[in-house]
């Protein structure tokens, strides 16, 4: 019932997805980092299996870098978005795509083995069964194969701050949220359950290795608070210099906005 919920919010807004954050400054800081992270780890000429991919900003992105992305998502609408996207950019030789949730990933198509399994920004966040996804990462990887997820945690420093401007909901949204907790889009309501990065591991098993974890918009605020970054420039170029610095350090790395994970198979 989640899944359809979450398909008919995307579907909806995947029209206007992309006018909705280009023009977001905080959004293109997220963007920078994420791909900045993975690109410290991605070997050239890659094979990435993307979920979650909406409407093909990062699959665009490591296509006209060399790589060669299969972009996976639940969502038809973004997926076609997407190929509207691939063919206007002649990058069809580059980018495949799927109709596949992350939860059935042995229905796959394409099986890959692929180098690096990829999802951004908070996709994952919209299953309440994290453990039964990542337990079918490992057939789709080459042996050192990577693993880069942008997951919601269960703390948000920023998110809890606002209790002080009288939003008590969303302040404390993410702490009691067990069973997961009803988001809505596009008049869509659906649920998002929140992990801490020892979740993931734990779901991964021993058989992956953590290379890097780092916190992201721990001191950069959430890019829904609009319009930060553009009415107080100073302050968010201070912030955003101190985040680069504290990162990778406990506690940043984990009570941002997001975190930025990535593990690696063991050969």
């Amino acid at each position: 019932m989640n899944e359809a919920l979450t398909e008919a919010a995307f579907s909806k807004q995947s029209a206007i997805f992309d006018a909705l954050y280009s023009g977001n400054t905080i959004v293109q800081y997220k963007r920078e980092r994420v791909r900045r992270h993975v690109l410290s780890f991605l070997a050239p000429d890659s094979q990435i299996l993307e979920l979650n991919c909406g409407t093909g900003e990062d699959a665009i992105f490591f296509a006209r870098l060399g790589h060669h992305v299969h972009a996976t998502d639940l969502s038809g609408g973004m997926l076609e978005q997407l190929s509207q996207k691939v063919t206007a950019r002649g990058l069809d030789g580059r980018i495949s795509h799927e109709l596949c949730s992350y939860t059935a990933l042995d229905t796959l198509r394409e099986r890959g083995p692929f180098d690096l399994i990829f999802s951004n920004f908070a996709g994952l966040n919209c299953t309440g069964d994290l453990p039964k996804v990542l337990a079918s990462f490992s057939p789709l990887l080459k042996p050192d194969g990577l693993v880069t997820l942008v997951i919601l945690p269960p703390f948000c420093l920023w998110e809890t701050l606002l209790v002080f401007k009288g939003k008590v909901r969303t302040a404390f949204r993410r702490w009691f949220a067990g069973g997961g907790r009803k988001a809505r889009v596009e008049g869509f309501p659906f649920r998002c359950w929140y992990y801490w990065p020892s979740s993931v591991r734990r779901s991964l098993g021993a058989s992956f290795e953590v290379l890097d974890l780092e916190g992201l918009c721990t001191l950069v605020p959430p890019s829904y608070i609009e319009g930060f970054a553009e009415k107080r420039p100073g302050l968010y170029d201070y912030l955003r210099g101190l985040e680069e610095k504290r990162r990778r350090r406990w506690p940043w790395r984990v009570i941002g906005d997001y975190y930025i994970i990535t593990l690696q198979k063991k050969s």
